[in-house]
């Protein structure tokens, strides 16, 4: 936990000190976070100023080391009570189930944390009618870059004691506020401290029941962020009617790289008011406009300026009601985004019968990491389309095509695809209509060394399978040495017996050392299976989840 560090002192001598609030603060990494995104996102994790060492400190007079030793050891004992550890210039208490008693522990622990740079109390109900007891320590933390109170129940108070804290801390680059929903109709009495200049790079205010009122004066507040790289406003679908003042604001917002309004009610007319913007947003790298079913025709007119995002990494569009006419202009723009890597068009059905030659032309996408085009009611020609195309994409680590019947008995036309795909990590090929000679021929790709780099494979729910293929499946299954979860789960409607080809599954499980998940939902084990994989259970080094009939 503690580092001596050397100091010279005014005679010349030099005497190792050690300074016990620094010997606090260092230790271990905090554990990693779920969400993990290739851009700056919502989840992403500290930065490398966390591993920094602490500067020198002066000599700290006996009283007060010994002061300062009995807090940090108070501190340790709150943070082991809660699971967590000390980490250098990050308190991570989230989603630590935060009493009222916990929170004047925290607020306690405060004034001997003068470096701390990230604070993440998110998901801690109790903190809601309390935050005021934190915000009056804001002074004592001033060096705070970090501050995350997503879903905390926070309350009107909460909401104005915060927005007078905030100019207490002008270094804050990060800020989110998500799934609280008194920030809506309260946004100017948290950021109205934010002036020209303000260091903010980030502002998540994901389900806060923005009214259109909060909308307007954030589209006001833009200019002013200069720093600004990352903007969530989803799931706020009353700012739609301030989308004019948000589209003019992103106008001065030139270093922007993620905007995310999912599921925001956007409408035709909103795609035009946003098209206006994007000529300002040459770095944008993420764009997320999915889950806006009124979005459908919006398109249509060919909005030119999407063209210009040339650096644009992600794009989901997923269930935006896209028509053929949106996608006849999408054709257009998408295959110019050169520096794409992520694709998401799921859940648009009309895709199916107008899609070919936009699949046709992602061969022109090279750098194209993930493909997701699940549940597109995909037809014969535009999948011949997509297959033709999927060979040419060689950076490919995500490929997603479920729910499209037309795969059944077809796959054989993304065989050249499989062969090739050195970087393929996850292959999602759940209800297709897959039939035998499919897994057949997945199993004889499999066996021949490629999938090699495959972590998670989905073949759920295709029923059609008969016990041959699922035999010849499993006996080599064992050659994805690096897969992680398998889902080859029947339908809620149906159940089966497991066939003989269950012992292969299980030895090819002894071969897997990466794996932790087999979903085998509706499958029945008879008795002697039943043993089986409880003798497994019992020998085996590993945890390894096993999720079939047994819970019917």
């Amino acid at each position: 936990m503690s580092q001596t560090r050397k100091k010279t002192s005014s005679e010349g001598e030099t005497k190792p000190q050690t300074s016990t609030v620094n010997k606090f603060l260092r230790g271990s990494k905090a554990e990693s976070r779920k969400q993990n995104n290739d851009l700056k996102t919502t989840d992403s994790q500290p930065s490398d100023w966390i591993q920094k060492t602490a500067t020198s400190e002066t000599a700290k007079p006996l009283g007060l080391e010994m002061e300062l030793r009995s807090s940090m050891e108070k501190n340790e004992h709150f943070l082991q009570k809660l699971g967590k550890k000390a980490v250098n210039k990050c308190l991570d208490l989230n989603n630590c189930g935060l009493t009222t008693a916990d929170m004047k522990e925290m607020v306690a622990l405060l004034p001997f944390l003068p470096d701390l740079e990230e604070l993440d109390i998110s998901w801690n109900d109790f903190v809601g009618g309390t935050l005021h007891s934190i915000t009056q320590q804001m002074h004592l933390v001033s060096k705070l870059k970090i501050l995350r109170l997503g879903s905390c129940r926070l309350t009107t108070d909460d909401v104005q004691a915060l927005g007078e804290a905030l100019e207490m801390i002008p270094e804050l680059e990060e800020l989110n506020l998500s799934w609280n929903s008194k920030v809506g109709g309260n946004l100017p009495l948290i950021l109205q401290k934010f002036q020209k200049g303000s260091k903010i790079q980030m502002i998540e205010l994901v389900d806060c029941s923005l009214t259109s009122e909060d909308g307007t004066f954030l589209g006001q507040l833009l200019p002013m962020l200069q720093s600004l790289e990352v903007l969530d406003l989803s799931i706020n679908r009353d700012i739609v009617g301030s989308l004019n003042s948000i589209a003019q604001g992103l106008k001065s917002t030139s270093n922007l790289k993620v905007l995310k309004l999912h599921s925001c009610g956007l409408s035709q007319k909103s795609v035009k008011i946003l098209d206006t913007a994007f000529r300002y947003l040459g770095e944008l790298r993420k764009l997320d406009l999915s889950c806006n079913k009124d979005l459908g025709g919006g398109f249509e007119d060919s909005p030119a300026q999407l063209v210009m995002l040339k650096h644009l990494q992600v794009l989901d569009l997923h269930q935006c009601s896209l028509t053929a006419d949106d996608v006849m202009s999408l054709t257009q723009v998408i295959p110019l985004l050169s520096n794409l890597q992520e694709l998401d068009l799921s859940a648009n059905k009309k895709m199916g019968s107008s899609s070919e030659n936009l699949l046709s032309r992602l061969r022109f996408l090279p750098a194209l990491k993930s493909l997701v085009i699940n549940n597109c009611a995909l037809e014969s020609e535009t999948f011949t389309a997509l297959a033709e195309a999927s060979v040419h994409l060689s950076a490919l680590e995500v490929f997603d095509i479920s729910w499209n019947k037309c795969v059944g008995g077809n796959l054989k036309l993304l065989l050249e695809t499989l062969k090739l795909s050195m970087s393929l990590q996850v292959l999602r090929l759940s209800s297709c209509s897959l039939v035998t000679e499919d897994v057949a021929l997945l199993a004889s790709v499999i066996q021949t060394g490629h999938l090699a780099k495959l972590q998670k494979l989905d073949l759920s729910y295709n029923d059609s399978i008969c016990d041959a293929g699922w035999t010849m499946f499993c006996q080599n299954v064992r050659f994805l040495k690096e897969l992680i979860e398998l889902d080859i789960s029947l339908r809620p409607s149906n159940f089966r017996d497991c066939g003989q080809w269950f012992r292969h599954l299980l030895y090819a499980v002894t071969k897997l050392p990466q794996i932790t998940e087999i979903g085998m939902k509706r499958w029945i084990l008879p008795a002697s299976q039943e043993e089986e994989l409880e003798c497994f259970d019992q020998d085996k080094k590993r945890s390894i989840r096993f999720d079939h009939g047994r819970f019917q």
